[in-house]
């Protein structure tokens, strides 16, 4: 009889896990393209990606240099693509993310481009075809592994 008691119960904790999905918690009255906060359930895997930089946009730019790589939207982009590429490669999309640091350094001006960031940022979170949103840190950082760089996303995807 105790063994059945417990072969039921492991069956209706089977069932329970196979029905659970990732709860997005969304910011109340707030627009801002990023979650409040993400559950997850126990029977998920969690992929963690590397940080991500962005590629040379201008192949004739003196290579290391802001000109290879482009301002901070063009490498936001860049970088979103490329992590794009690698969740394809793991059978995984942009609406898997659940969660994203990303690293930002000042431009000429002196300060990091929040905005530009937050315009190639919105072509891949919350859009039509995706809108699925991650939640998100934000950090000013005084500079990357090159010098060309101003964007490095770290991401963290889950396997459902």
């Amino acid at each position: 009889m105790k063994t059945l008691v417990v072969g039921a119960a492991l069956s209706l904790a089977s069932i329970g896990a196979a029905n659970a999905e990732v709860i997005r918690h969304h910011n109340p009255g707030s627009t801002f393209p990023i979650l409040r906060a993400v559950e997850i359930p126990a029977d998920a895997t969690l992929v963690y990606l590397s940080g991500a930089v962005p590629g040379v946009i201008n192949q004739d730019a003196e290579p290391g240099t802001l000109a290879a790589y482009g301002n901070t939207r063009e490498q936001t982009i860049s970088v979103l693509d490329r992590i794009g590429a690698t969740l394809e490669d793991l059978d995984l999309t942009m609406g898997d993310v659940v969660k994203m640091q990303v690293y930002l350094v000042a431009d000429e001006s002196g300060t990091m481009d929040f905005a530009g960031f937050m315009e190639g940022y919105v072509e891949f979170f919350g859009t039509e075809e995706q809108p699925n949103l991650p939640t998100r840190s934000v950090f000013e950082v005084a500079g990357l592994a090159n010098a060309g760089w101003l964007v490095e996303i770290e991401v963290v995807a889950v396997r459902p």
